[in-house]
């Protein structure tokens, strides 16, 4: 039976599922907690009498996005330099696990990144994880049994830590920006990966679980083309009131505060069009392959089913495998669901 996980009981879960199991505590992300409203471009004011009204042939100047808005992901410039690999955190015959930094925008980013032992360079992948308590966050977090599976198959793994998580930057507009900037976080990361020596810079996909799920369908409808591939497990709802209503209208006095700043869905739908990436998988280029457990309670399978239709009905690459009795963190079947992704990537040339 499926059941509406409080923003308390969120965290609580997130919080266990993070001590009890490293490999499996990405979960679904509570809501953002913003104190103050964003700055939102000023209307155009009205031409004085003495201006003409431009004609259709003249001219036009188009208001810039929201600044909280896929759009503005889109008209953004991004170059993901820097990328540092520092002291070796590990080492096998397979692998070589290093503690990074790369920049994106003003902040850098910490993370860790798995570099296979055979010569490359390699296809690569970013690693985006699922939400785990900044506060007992720690370097690498989460997708450790993927990070150490698609190492050990000849890809150079970059696990990405986020803004405000590790050692990465504060970044103390994220949560009132509804944490767009792991969106950019990612974005960067590919960018920066394209600048090691041990990665082929035309072979790069994207696997995100949970939040990290979300923010990969972000990534592609924000930069199509980035990437050659796009994998999610138990994602998050492609529209951001699926999530909205889910996890926060509930919780006081967070939903107060953001509908506050937002407004309600019904009264300011462009504000929650303009989050939600179904409303542009138009935008999408590449492959996307979805894996979602049919007991999953945190995150409703339906909601990777209304993802999957709407890609298919924007003409776009996209399958689904559903696994009978698996929960939100995949448990027997995830051998199988790693040897479909693993097969997946290598069709599409990664």
């Amino acid at each position: 039976m499926k059941r509406r996980m409080t923003w308390a009981g969120l965290t609580v879960f997130a919080m266990a599922a993070a001590v009890a199991c490293t490999s499996t505590d990405d979960a679904a992300p509570p809501a953002p907690s913003p104190s103050a409203a964003p700055s939102t471009p000023a209307p155009s004011s009205a031409p004085p009498p003495s201006t003409p009204t431009p004609t259709p042939s003249a001219t036009q100047t188009t208001a810039p996005p929201h600044a909280v808005s896929l759009q503005a992901l889109m008209t953004k410039q991004y170059d993901g330099r820097n990328l540092r690999l520092g002291r070796v955190l590990a080492r096998n015959a397979a692998y070589t696990r290093y503690y990074v930094t790369y920049s994106s925008g003003s902040l850098t980013i910490s993370g860790i990144m798995n570099v296979p032992s055979t010569p490359g360079p390699h296809p690569a992948l970013v690693l985006n994880h699922g939400y785990i308590d900044p506060a007992i966050y720690t370097n690498g977090r989460g997708l450790m049994r993927e990070q150490d599976y698609l190492a050990r198959r000849g890809y150079v793994v970059l696990h990405t830590d986020y803004r405000n998580h590790a050692q990465s930057s504060d970044d103390p507009q994220s949560e009132l920006d509804l944490r767009l900037g792991y969106t950019e976080d990612v974005i960067n990361a590919v960018h920066a990966l394209r600048t090691s020596q041990y990665v082929d810079p035309e072979r790069i996909g994207l696997l995100g679980r949970s939040m990290g799920g979300g923010i990969t369908y972000n990534v592609l409808v924000a930069q199509p083309g980035l990437v050659k591939a796009g994998v999610v497990f138990a994602p998050v709802s492609s529209d951001a009131i699926d999530n909205f209503n889910r996890w926060v209208r509930n919780e006081r006095p967070i939903a107060t505060t953001i509908l506050r700043t937002y407004g309600e869905p019904a009264r300011n739908p462009a504000f929650w069009r303009n989050l939600s990436a179904v409303n542009f998988f138009d935008r999408v280029t590449e492959p996307v392959l979805i894996h979602h457990g049919e007991s999953d309670s945190t995150c409703p399978i339906a909601w990777s089913s209304e993802t999957l239709a709407a890609l298919k009905a924007a003409g776009k690459n996209a399958t689904m495998y559903t696994y009978p009795g698996e929960e939100h963190a995949f448990g027997p079947a995830w051998p199988t669901s790693m040897a479909r992704t693993v097969s997946f990537l290598k069709q599409q040339g990664l």
